[in-house]
């Protein structure tokens, strides 16, 4: 389940280009993330490094974690030498000093952990007083409707589907928990909710993918946070 070292070059070739994250999900971090030069950031779950690559050609100090040595081959040829990259699983403890950011990036990396409590304590712990985690997950609504019968939204459970690349299907597994779930852990952890955001997809898209920017641009599909850590706690 989830082996990206298995799929790490096609899922990059779709990933820059698509529809849901190169014209919807990562805009929307990046607008999120607003003016970010010479902010320190962490891209925790960088893959093969685009949103890495945006943040540092905005003038950010970029640091990339991924649990995929694969994907971090393909960053590196993306990034070159002058962003650290680093093999991590994100539910483990991190390789940094306490403090150690401004910003924390989590794009579509939280809903593959069933407890997000040990991870966020982590990323809380890496950041400096008044530091950000700015993150995105599959919503919970659409989450929900995964599975049929329908599950017990308010419980925390797995589901799993098959991603196919060039006529090569790979299993993934993820977890869906219930908005206030998530917003519980991120207080639990120490941050402050400042943005809980449903953005739209960018207005180019809309010549790029006639067909399919009407239906992204009317439905659900990803949820992101922004989530602070209080200036008046070490």
């Amino acid at each position: 389940m989830n082996n990206y070292d298995s799929f790490a070059e096609a899922y990059t070739a779709e990933n820059d280009n698509s529809l849901v994250n190169a014209y919807y999900e990562r805009p929307a971090m990046l607008a999120l993330a607003g003016d970010v030069a010479g902010h320190r950031i962490l891209d925790a779950g960088c893959g093969s490094g685009p949103l890495s690559a945006a943040l540092r050609d905005r003038g950010a100090i970029v640091t990339g974690i991924d649990a995929s040595a694969g994907m971090l081959g393909l960053a590196r040829q993306r990034l070159g030498d002058d962003v650290a990259l680093h093999v991590a699983d994100l539910s483990d403890p991190l390789p940094f000093a306490d403090g150690a950011f401004d910003d924390v990036v989590a794009s579509l990396v939280l809903h593959y952990l069933q407890d997000w409590g040990p991870t966020l304590a982590e990323l809380r712990r890496v950041l400096r007083p008044g530091g950000r985690l700015i993150a995105s997950v599959d919503h919970p609504f659409v989450a929900y409707t995964f599975q049929d019968p329908r599950p017990d939204y308010f419980a925390t459970t797995s589901y799993a589907f098959d991603w196919t690349f060039n006529g090569q299907s790979f299993p993934m597994r993820f977890w869906r928990k219930p908005l206030h779930a998530m917003t519980d852990a991120f207080t639990t952890a120490g941050f402050r909710l400042a943005v809980i955001g449903e953005p739209q997809p960018d207005p180019a898209a809309r010549e790029l993918f006639p067909d399919q920017f009407r239906d992204l641009s009317s439905k659900t599909t990803f949820l992101f946070f922004v989530v602070e850590v209080p200036l008046d706690e070490p």
